[in-house]
C-alpha cells in the first residue's frame, strides 16, 4: 500500500538535483525554527539529501518512505550521517503517523489527473500548519507534462503559486509551490531571499538571467545558421559578437544584504531622478515617499524586494514609452507589486522606457518574500520607484546618487 494519498508517479529514477533543490527552497530559506514533511523520500534520493543540507538548529524534517525504499533502509542512512541530523529527523511507517509541517514536500513526481492531483491535495490537508506551503515536481518532457496536474495546482492555490521551470535538470521539471491558506507577513522577516532558477551561476558571485541564456543562445544559432548557409561571407560574426554583450545586459550578480532590520534597500541598480512625497489614492489615503530610480542600458536589470512582505496585488497600467529620464515617464506602463509589512504599504513600480518594453515580475500573489530577493526585471533602459508610507521612513539618499539594488540602503524605517 502506498504510503501517501493515490496520485500517478513518473516512471523515472530520481528528480535531479537541480529540481531537488527547487522542491526543498522553501525550507532552506527559512532562518526560524521550522519543520519539513518529505513524502515519499528515497534514501539515495536528490530531495532527501537538499532537505537534509537544509536543516538548522531547531528545524526538525520527517521522512515517509515511498515505494522504493523500507523505512529500515531511511533509518540505517540517516543514522549514518551522524547525531546532529538523527536527531532533527523523524522516520515514520506512513503519512497517517506525520505530525502536520510548515513545508511539505513531494518527492516524487506527479503526472496524474485533475481527480487524482485533487485527491492528493485533500489528502495532505490536514498535514499542513497555518500558511504551509506544498512543493510539488511534474515532468517538462514533451508528452509527460502534467498539464492536468499544473492546471489543479493553479486553480487550488487559494493564497499565491509560484511555479519554475527546471530545464538544466535531468529530467526537466516544472516544480510548483502551493499555499492554501493565507501566511503572516511577520514570516517574511524571517526568510532568505528564495532560490531562483531563473538566476542561473556563471561563478560564486555572477550569475545571469535566464532570458540572458535564451537571447544568448538565439544570436549563436542565428550565426551557426548564416555560416552554414554562406560560409564564405562574414556576415556571421555579427550576431556572433553580439550574443555576449546581449548576455551581459542580463548579468545578474549576487549581492549583501545590510543585516539591519531597519534597512529599506534599493530595488535596482542606477542613479536616483528623486525622493518626493507624492499621494497616490491606488495604494492608501495616506502620503508616500517615493524613490525613483533611473537604470541605463549599462546598468544590472535584475529588480529586487526592498522589505520584507507579502506580496497583496500586482498589475500592469497601459501607456506609453517616454524616456524614461523624463517627466513624461510618469505615463509610461508599468507593473506595479504592492507588499503588505510590518510598517505598512509598500509599492514597487517597474516602468518602462524609451527602450524597454518588457517587464518581467516573478513573485505571484500571496507569496512572502524577503529584503533583498529577486523581483524580476525590465529588459533595457528603465525606471523603478520605491513607494514607501511617508510617516514610517525617511529617506538616506538624494537625487544624483547612486545606488545598487539589494545592497544599497535608500531610506530607513523610524
Amino acid at each position: 500500500m502506498t504510503p501517501y494519498p493515490a496520485v500517478s508517479v513518473a516512471p523515472v529514477a530520481g528528480i535531479g538535483h537541480r529540481a531537488a533543490r527547487a522542491l526543498t527552497a522553501e525550507f532552506a530559506r527559512r532562518s526560524a525554527a521550522s519543520s519539513a514533511l518529505v513524502i515519499g523520500a528515497d534514501h539515495a534520493s536528490d530531495v532527501v539529501a537538499a532537505a537534509l543540507e537544509s536543516l538548522l538548529p531547531g528545524d526538525t524534517l520527517t521522512l515517509v518512505p515511498g515505494e522504493r525504499t523500507t523505512s529500515a533502509l531511511l533509518r540505517d542512512h540517516i543514522t549514518g550521517l551522524g547525531s546532529w541530523i538523527a536527531d532533527r529527523v523523524r522516520i515514520v511507517e506512513s503519512l497517517a503517523e506525520a505530525e502536520p509541517a510548515d513545508v511539505v514536500i513531494v518527492a516524487e513526481p506527479l503526472t496524474g489527473t485533475a481527480d487524482e492531483v485533487r485527491a492528493l491535495l485533500d489528502g495532505l490537508g490536514k498535514y499542513l500548519t497555518d500558511g504551509a506551503v506544498v512543493t510539488v515536481a511534474t515532468p517538462a518532457v514533451p508528452g509527460r507534462t502534467g498539464g492536468a496536474a499544473a492546471e489543479m495546482f493553479r486553480q487550488s492555490a487559494l493564497f499565491g503559486i509560484g511555479s519554475d521551470l527546471v530545464l538544466r535538470n535531468q529530467p526537466p521539471m516544472r516544480v510548483h509551490r502551493l499555499r492554501f491558506t493565507p501566511a503572516d507577513t511577520a514570516v517574511a522577516a524571517t526568510l532568505a531571499p528564495a532560490y531562483r532558477t531563473s538566476s542561473v551561476p556563471l561563478t560564486r558571485t555572477m550569475h545571469i538571467d535566464s532570458n540572458g541564456v535564451a537571447a544568448a543562445g538565439i544570436a549563436l544559432g542565428l550565426a551557426a545558421l548564416a555560416r552554414s548557409a554562406r560560409p564564405k561571407s562574414k556576415w556571421w560574426l555579427l550576431p556572433a559578437l553580439a550574443a555576449a554583450p546581449v548576455a551581459a545586459f542580463f548579468r545578474d550578480p549576487e549581492r549583501d544584504v545590510p543585516g539591519d532590520a531597519d534597512a529599506i534597500v534599493a530595488a535596482s541598480d542606477g542613479r536616483v531622478l528623486s525622493v518626493e512625497r507624492i499621494r497616490d489614492e491606488r495604494f492608501g489615503d495616506g502620503e508616500f515617499l517615493r524613490v525613483a530610480v533611473f537604470l541605463s542600458v549599462l546598468d544590472v536589470h535584475v529588480n529586487r524586494v526592498p522589505v520584507a512582505g507579502r506580496v497583496t496585488d500586482y498589475f500592469v497600467e497601459d501607456g506609453g514609452y517616454a524616456n524614461a529620464m523624463t517627466a513624461a515617464a510618469e505615463h509610461n506602463v508599468a507593473a506595479y507589486t504592492v507588499l503588505d509589512t510590518a510598517h505598512g504599504t509598500v509599492v514597487v513600480a517597474q516602468r518602462t522606457g524609451l527602450i524597454a518594453r518588457r517587464i518581467v515580475q516573478r513573485t505571484p500573489v500571496g507569496s512572502l518574500v524577503a529584503r533583498g530577493e529577486r523581483l524580476g526585471l525590465i529588459r533595457f533602459g528603465s525606471r523603478t520607484d520605491v513607494y514607501l508610507p511617508a510617516d514610517r521612513a525617511e529617506a538616506t539618499v538624494a537625487a544624483g546618487d547612486r545606488v545598487i539594488g539589494a545592497s544599497s540602503v535608500i531610506a530607513r524605517w523610524l
